[in-house]
């Protein structure tokens, strides 16, 4: 390794620091990366809801960003000591008690199938159960708002039947459309924008999930209920 590199990434190695259930990474010279490694599921997440509330009133923090099951917390100025900032957060980590959202049930309408379900068909062949078994287990659950992120409004949903799990593809699709429900994993959700996007495309939904121009931009919040309600099924 060049010896100028190993000087710069020398220092991260040092105070990345792993604890109960949590690890701590620096992200650039000011910001720090708390991931809960254990399951991915409601009780971590609602762990790093707690956690985010305790973080954003430490006086040197400028911004917070909760992820799923991360929390990303950015900092006024570079820390003087980031193995002990690193430290502090697990330390906040391990007496972080759970805590739930006070959030909304939104439901929103969907036409399973149609021009917009490009990815339905491999979704059976992955999981061996036909569309309307895809679909109706689709609906069927519930699902909460973990985060916001990746575009603007755009809900991460915790809640899918492991059933329909289904990878996000290696190769994007190119231009799919703002609307169109998806399944990336673990997670299910609505694109927000229209373009390149490696989640896989199951129906479409006309609410539009981000209105800029609106006192409150994003229809989804953390903590949110979400149900998709079938307006019409195309298969």
């Amino acid at each position: 390794m060049n010896a100028s590199i190993a000087k710069i990434l020398a220092p991260l190695e040092v105070f990345s620091q792993d604890r109960n259930g949590a690890r701590v990474s620096p992200i650039g010279s000011r910001a720090f990366l708390l991931e809960a490694t254990g399951d991915f599921d409601l009780a971590s997440q609602r762990r790093i809801w707690a956690l985010s509330k305790a973080v954003e009133t430490w006086s040197e923090t400028q911004e917070i960003v909760p992820g799923m099951t991360n929390l990303l917390v950015v900092l006024k100025a570079t820390p003087d000591d980031p193995e002990a900032l690193a430290l502090r957060l697990l330390e906040a980590w391990d007496q972080a008690e759970s805590i739930d959202l006070a959030g909304r049930t939104i439901e929103i309408a969907v036409t399973y199938g149609g021009d917009h379900a490009t990815d339905l068909a491999a979704l059976c062949d992955r999981s061996g159960l036909s569309d309307c078994e895809v679909v109706r287990i689709h609906y069927e659950g519930t699902y909460r708002v973990f985060a916001l992120g990746s575009a603007p409004g755009f809900g991460y949903l915790h809640g899918l039947d492991p059933r329909i799990y289904m990878p996000r593809k290696t190769v994007p699709s190119l231009n799919m459309a703002r609307g169109c429900l998806t399944i990336g994993g673990m997670q299910t959700g609505v694109a927000v924008l229209t373009g390149p996007n490696g989640w896989n495309s199951i129906g479409f939904a006309e609410l539009q999930m981000f209105d800029p121009m609106s006192d409150t931009p994003a229809i989804m919040a953390p903590g949110d209920t979400v149900r998709f309600v079938p307006a019409s099924i195309e298969l």
